[in-house]
């Protein structure tokens, strides 16, 4: 912790705002380079990703599948007892790996002789002077050459009536529940409930989505959010599509009780999980005082170099509009590295979008839908492969999913995937570095893949297309 001079503020070569997936590192390259930094976190050490994002639900989505496998051991002819989960003792194991991976994060910075870390919530006080209050009042004013703004975001809370008068949960809280709800209703249908609901399903809870779109996913493909819809159902998940919520309410002393518009329909559980998306921390940031404005969604506009048009300050991961992913936010900050000390031109134009969603089966995807390819004036084929007929998955016994390409037909290049199967992020990876070489789709056709692999069915998918 800083010692606070009341007299002014203080200056740094550089000061970065969270310490998140391009933050931290940015904080760790600046200070390699001998610069003097600051880097502020009103939380814990690590960011969303580490703390409450990726760590602790891939942890806890481990521990499902484990739960998921045991009671289907004896489609593989083995015999087990009766399964039950201790939640407390799921819980246990994700908080012991966020706190070594947060306490990793820390020992990271502390190293690095010319960065300080500052512990409290940063706010502008000028075009690049911050202020910075801790639980006890201001605990320091910082003021810098530059400042990088990586403040992450959190949970959408949507304006529902009777939400403030019911125990909901979000997708941090409900992390820290020490028993498996008997009901668990999930307000909305895209990845963080679906994750969550699935999740949830597998530890024991009955689960219900209620989804305002038509579909699922609403980011994908209709083929692909159908496929989604139905690996969900088969495990006992309730999808109801099409639905909004009007309100909720108590039902009795602990339930809730959600009312749908244009009906008396009522759908009763025992706890509520809002998935509604994510909102950038950019409103507690007093951005005016530097010129600034978020836009309407709430993020900081910046250049394809994350420069905002405030010469000095820039913005990079959730709060800079660039795609919700770890990964993203920690290419935005190799891209400002490389134009800041290798004096290189690197810019976030012409990267490729890739995610996986950790359902079970995974989807991958990179690069375009079918959709978006066709809404962009491709002129397109599409492989379609069933994961029944991909047989590495036969041999798991994980045949739920489909692999779907999308090619240009001039080209051939490959424009897209999505791989819903096992280990589906895996392969998609694979088809990412073919579209960074700029691959023909033939080549994946034509190459021979160790069998039996899972990414050996790329030669099966595009033979789809002959």
């Amino acid at each position: 912790m800083t010692d606070y001079n009341p007299g002014g503020a203080r200056h740094v070569d550089d000061l970065i705002i969270g310490t998140g997936q391009a933050g931290k590192p940015l904080a760790g390259a600046l200070a390699e380079a001998g610069r003097s930094v600051v880097i502020i976190e009103r939380d814990r050490v690590g960011g969303t990703c580490v703390i409450r994002g990726c760590t602790p639900t891939k942890t806890m989505v481990a521990s499902a599948r484990i739960a998921h496998l045991a009671r289907r051991a004896g489609d593989y002819g083995v015999r087990t007892g009766v399964v039950s989960v201790d939640m407390t003792a799921v819980r246990k194991r994700k908080r012991g790996i966020v706190d070594e991976w947060s306490a990793g994060s820390r020992k990271g910075l502390e190293r690095h002789e010319t960065l300080e870390l500052v512990e409290g919530a940063a706010s502008f006080d000028g075009m690049r002077t911050v202020r910075v209050l801790g639980e006890g009042g201001e605990v320091g004013r910082f003021e810098a050459e530059r400042v990088f703004i990586n403040t992450g975001g959190r949970p959408r809370i949507p304006e529902l009536p009777g939400l403030d008068a019911v125990p909901f949960l979000d997708s941090t809280s409900i992390m820290e529940l020490a028993e498996v709800p008997k009901h668990l209703i999930v307000l909305g249908g895209g990845f963080i409930g679906l994750e969550f609901g699935q999740m949830f399903r597998r530890f024991g809870a009955e689960v219900t989505v209620l989804e305002r779109e038509d579909r699922l996913a609403g980011r994908e493909d209709p083929d692909v959010a159908e496929a989604i819809e139905e690996l969900l159902e088969v495990e006992g998940i309730r999808v109801r599509t099409g639905v909004m919520a009007e309100r909720v309410a108590r039902d009795g002393e602990e339930g809730v009780k959600v009312v749908l518009a244009g009906s008396d329909e009522v759908v009763a559980g025992s706890h509520l999980l809002v998935a509604a998306g994510r909102v950038p921390n950019t409103d507690v940031l007093a951005l005016e005082a530097t010129g600034l404005e978020a836009d309407e969604r709430g993020h900081v506009p910046v250049n394809d170099r994350l420069e905002t048009r405030v010469p000095g300050i820039w913005a990079l991961g959730d709060v800079a509009g660039s795609p919700p992913f770890t990964h993203m936010a920690y290419d935005d900050f190799r891209v400002v590295r490389e134009n800041l000390l290798g004096g290189g031109e690197a810019s976030t134009r012409d990267r490729i979008p890739t995610y996986t969603v950790f359902l079970d089966p995974q989807l991958g995807r990179v690069g375009m839908t079918e959709a978006e390819a066709r809404d962009a004036g491709h002129e397109v084929r599409v492989a379609r492969l069933p994961m029944s007929r991909v047989a590495r998955a036969i041999e798991m016994g994980e045949t739920r999913g489909l692999m779907k390409a999308v090619v240009d037909a001039d080209s051939d290049q490959i424009l897209g995937v999505a791989i819903l199967g096992v280990e589906g992020g895996e392969t998609a990876a694979t088809l990412q570095v073919a579209m960074m070489g700029k691959l023909p789709w033939t080549t994946l056709r034509d190459t021979p893949i160790a069998h039996p692999t899972l990414a050996e069915s790329l030669n099966n998918l595009f033979m789809a297309l002959d």
